[in-house]
């Protein structure tokens, strides 16, 4: 595939509509050791013994799975890798077992067809800080002790959470946690390293690791490990190109005010301000506000204490890098802070943060993943908080031919009151930028293909108009309390996942759902912190009628307008035709919805030019031929009634 303007067409010059899912939910953790049923997590002990071989799936599941994927007109898989899977044992040390299992699998999607980005994962920085992504040795080198992040308040990771006063309202009567991990993005641990890792250079200019700037070291140890691995796999055909990484976050930098809470990503708990975490990583008891989410701003629902027990989170010799930077001081004996807008300028001016620091990461691990010598597709992220927040503006860099070309924006948008408040409600929506209640059914809609619209508009203007990737969108399985586990009834995320692909199709944008995670269940969900959004579970596909759909795979010309009613199973296309191209469009058309004689009509402004079709039941694909015809086409497939 390769990019031409704002679209991906293949090598017959078809434009095509990219459409997959991210694979899977539970490589995030270790295959092994292998993990008790249903506890959600994996044990933060012996971080370099543990081993990804086996995730997503083991090798000889392989083909089962992608064949499925394959059945189900998926084309394009986002392919979640972390930083720890190839480098859990120490710097420089790669996990050559996982490679040769990873180029195994790549070999095996090739065979079916399907095309993969591989996708550097992260959230929260790492599993050590209440998330995924990076080798526990990154937090060691700058000095932090693993094992006293929860008790510092510097995290609240579901493996010790539990055992802190402060964090019992996380967890239901029942035992089971809330979602909560997305509140350690403000927590001291994830912040630190996020700023280190893009700004270190600048904040905090005198912070070495092993005599380079934290900065240089981390960034270029991150890159040579995907480096590594590109080199391990570059031969694969199936590999189509690379994210840089996933939902990057700012930490402390863009801070107006330390000594305040601003700008959380999850209002929820125990909430401390920057200088609060600060003051609590380095041994103080800290009593903080207790915070809920509630419209444009947070309310506050009582007081804890980070670090009642006044636990240092550093080991001996090593001190917090904010400290050596300057930002506060203990001198007299009373830690005092010093600058609290530290975070907030970059070179006299307000900092930007996707244009001052993402952007310049963005485009050097670019250029860096070039060297390994194959051509291959960039698939870019903005900020997780901004998209989570309806803010188009701060969630994407700025982009151009000269930042990096064969580029996408793949972006992502989740609706969050579904996400967080784990209910669906089809007329009912929350703006996150604007702060209003949206009511009624098609407004609500209308509410969500506008925020896809947006990223959209933003890319066309401002980032060059390469293509657009939704690259997660979704929605937990577990919604009314996990009703539809004790009923089998999934209509509501039916209902849900039917609203985010008409957007998708109203917006004509590539698509990757979150997730498949091929060892879901209802007890342990995707494996990691308490989510639940894979679309198979039980080695079962669910709620299938939201999500499996038809489309145009490949337009032999430019597309121009995709719906499908699920309802009356009524299939609508148009596009322009392009003289051209010899090659055929290919409309993917799930044989469950049509049948083997479905009832197509196919309509352009000449009325008597009749254009050639051929319909394969077996392949699922609806074939229209230009053969030389230039104008608009409007194709309308439904499923054949046939009566008696």
């Amino acid at each position: 595939m390769f990019i031409c303007g704002n679209r991906i067409i293949d090598e017959f010059g078809r434009c095509l509509i990219l459409r997959g899912c991210n694979l899977g939910g539970s490589s995030k953790l270790p295959a092994s050791p292998v993990q008790a049923a249903g506890q959600g997590t994996l044990s933060l002990n012996n971080p370099e013994g543990v081993s990804f071989v086996g995730r997503p799936f083991p090798l000889e599941d392989a083909e089962f799975h992608f064949k499925r994927l394959k059945e189900w007109g998926f084309t394009l898989l986002r392919f979640v890798l972390t930083w720890e899977a190839l480098e859990h044992s120490g710097p420089g040390i790669y996990d050559e077992e996982y490679l040769a299992y990873l180029r195994k699998i790549l070999l095996t999607a090739e065979k079916e067809g399907i095309a993969v980005f591989l996708d550097p994962h992260q959230d929260v920085w790492s599993r050590w800080t209440g998330g995924d992504g990076a080798p526990a040795w990154t937090l060691e080198k700058i000095g932090i002790d693993l094992n006293r992040l929860d008790a510092a308040g510097a995290v609240i990771t579901f493996q010790h959470g539990k055992e802190l006063p402060e964090c019992r309202d996380y967890w239901k009567k029942d035992g089971r946690p809330m979602f909560f991990w997305p509140v350690n993005y403000f927590r001291y641990a994830a912040s630190t390293m996020f700023t280190l890792f893009f700004g270190g250079n600048v904040y905090a200019p005198d912070f070495t690791i092993e005599n380079e700037n934290a900065q240089t070291w981390l960034q270029e140890r991150y890159i040579a490990a995907f480096r590594h691995c590109y080199r391990r796999l570059k031969n694969c055909r199936a590999l189509a190109g690379w994210g840089t990484m996933n939902e990057p976050f700012p930490g402390y930098i863009g801070c107006r005010d330390l000594s305040v809470t601003e700008n959380s990503f999850l209002p929820l708990g125990p909430t401390p301000s920057p200088w609060e975490s600060m003051l609590a990583a380095s041994g103080e008891a800290v009593e903080v506000s207790s915070l809920s989410p509630w419209l444009k701003k947070p309310i506050r629902t009582g007081k804890a204490i980070l670090n009642p027990k006044k636990k240092k989170l550093y080991r001996d010799g090593f001190d917090c890098p904010w400290k050596t930077a300057g930002v506060w001081t203990e001198a007299g004996g009373q830690k005092k802070l010093l600058n609290k807008d530290h975070f907030a300028l970059y070179n006299g001016r307000p900092v930007n943060f996707t244009d001052d620091f993402l952007k310049p990461f963005l485009t050097k691990f670019i250029e860096r993943m070039k060297e390994a010598d194959r051509p291959a597709l960039f698939f870019i992220e903005g900020l997780a908080q901004a998209n989570a927040q309806g803010n188009a503006q701060a969630a994407h860099p700025s982009w151009s031919a000269a930042d990096g070309e064969n580029t996408v924006n793949a972006f992502h948008y989740y609706e969050a009151l579904t996400v967080f408040t784990k209910k669906f409600i089809p007329w009912l929506a929350f703006d996150q930028e604007s702060g209003k209640i949206i009511i009624g059914k098609k407004k609500a809609a209308a509410c969500y293909s506008s925020k896809l619209g947006a990223a959209a508009e933003w890319t066309r203007t401002r980032m060059n108009n390469i293509p657009c990737l939704l690259g997660e969108f979704g929605l937990p399985f577990d919604l009314n309390n996990r009703k539809s586990f004790k009923t089998g009834n999934y209509r509501s995320h039916e209902e849900a996942l039917s609203r985010y692909y008409d957007s998708i199709d109203k917006n004509l944008l590539h698509s990757t759902i979150w997730n498949y995670t091929a060892d879901n269940t209802n007890e342990a969900g995707d494996h990691w912190n308490a989510e639940d959004f894979s679309i198979v579970c039980g080695g079962e596909g669910r709620a299938i009628k939201g999500w499996l759909r038809p489309y145009p795979m490949a337009t032999a010309g430019d597309p121009l307008e995709i719906c499908w009613d699920r309802k009356k199973y009524v299939f609508v296309y148009r596009f322009m035709a392009d003289p051209l191209i010899e090659k055929p469009t290919k409309i993917f058309l799930p044989n469950v919805w049509f049948g083997e004689n479905p009832d197509v009509n196919i309509i352009t402004p000449q009325a008597r030019v009749v254009l050639k079709t051929e319909y394969s039941f077996k392949e699922q694909m609806f074939y229209i031929y230009n053969e030389g015809y230039q104008g608009e086409v409007k194709i309308k497939i439904k499923r054949l009634v046939v009566s008696g």
